[in-house]
């Protein structure tokens, strides 16, 4: 593997009692697992425990898109390897940016990666000869929340995630909704604008287009390009390129109480309690959970979308309103949440591994 592994500390979990058909058994609560996020720049993997406890982290970068799928699958597999060594690992679970089938074994479509079709599961099950589940990283996400973060005791609860565009997914009654052909979540590519911004999926005036890191960075950039005044001082801290500006920059801009920096998240906050609104008139949820990279902004983010929720909410005044709050794990969420759902697998794995060994005793 090229690169040397870097090595994280543990962090503490307080687990709540699952519920619901993708929730492991009580005998297995307590089996260390492995779970793997993928993300576009760095892989990590971690040891978690039943109390989402991550006993030992690595982490290697994510190989060039334009490398094979076998190239994915050897960093996994060193990784994963490497913390057997020392841990007694009972599953793997796999969290995939991108389409997942229903089944959890193959990726459809990752889009920083070369996977088409890729049958990821079974691949890596045969190289590590462990159990393995392959998950949306969304709704991995999402399940560590329900299970140990921001939506612990909730029953009904849709997680959206702003990173560079927008990952979301359903907690229902101890159960991940994939949707028939496991796509489901997909909240991002809701058409908001019809007309609106180009988005990378194809279509015009999706939701992340205009709530997302990706959008703010642009209305930050377009500012600055046009040598717009009140962009000055983003400029400077950017070093006088306009290609500079990140959504990291912006951030800290507006706590620091720049106004076209908080006038900027303001605007990415309206778009993204517009949504919410829609999101609540389908699904009626309980609580919504907000992560990803731009949620790091807080209330200069929440606050303007909560206000933009309550405007746009159908039969407003006239029905309950589910909580916006922000996400607990922070990067941490797609990790623990694969790890912990590999929990489902590894009690399948082990009820057929004793079955075989009582039939050999008696055959």
């Amino acid at each position: 593997m090229s690169g040397a592994y870097i090595r994280t500390g543990n962090r503490r979990g307080a687990g709540t009692y699952p519920r619901g058909d993708d929730a492991p058994r009580p005998g297995l609560l307590r089996l260390p697992t492995v779970g793997i996020d993928i993300g576009g720049t760095k892989i990590a993997a971690g040891v978690v425990d039943g109390e989402g406890r991550i006993r030992e982290q690595l982490r290697a970068e994510t190989p060039d898109r334009s490398k094979s799928p076998r190239v994915v699958e050897d960093t996994i597999t060193e990784l994963v390897l490497d913390l057997a060594d020392r841990h007694d690992v009972h599953a793997v679970g796999i969290g995939a940016a991108g389409f997942v089938d229903a089944d959890r074994a193959r990726v459809l479509f990752a889009p920083h990666l070369s996977w088409r079709n890729e049958p990821l599961r079974d691949a890596l099950s045969a190289r590590l000869r462990l159990p393995v589940v392959v998950e949306n990283d969304a709704n991995a996400a999402a399940w560590a929340e329900w299970r140990f973060g921001a939506g612990a005791g909730v029953s009904q609860l849709v997680m959206v995630n702003l990173g560079t565009g927008i990952g979301g997914a359903v907690i229902r009654d101890g159960r991940v909704e994939r949707g028939r052909y496991g796509m489901a979540g997909e909240f991002g590519h809701m058409t908001v604008v019809p007309g609106g911004h180009r988005c990378p999926c194809g279509n015009r005036g999706c939701w992340e287009q205009y709530s997302s890191g990706n959008a703010l960075v642009r209305e930050a950039r377009e500012l600055a390009a046009a040598e717009s005044p009140v962009a000055q001082p983003l400029l400077e801290r950017a070093g006088g390129e306009a290609s500079a500006i990140t959504g990291p920059l912006v951030t800290e801009a507006a706590r620091q109480g720049d106004p076209v920096a908080v006038e900027l998240l303001q605007e990415i906050g309206q778009w993204l309690g517009l949504g919410i609104a829609n999101l609540a008139a389908a699904l009626d949820p309980e609580r919504f959970i907000i992560g990803g990279g731009v949620s790091a902004a807080g209330e200069l983010l929440l606050g303007p979308a909560r206000e933009a929720y309550r405007r746009n909410l159908t039969g407003r005044g006239f029905r309950p309103e589910a909580e916006i709050v922000p996400a607990r794990l922070g990067n941490e969420a797609g990790l623990v949440g694969a790890a912990d759902l590999a929990r489902t697998v590894a009690r399948r794995f082990r009820t057929v591994k004793r079955s075989r060994v009582e039939r050999g005793r008696h055959g």
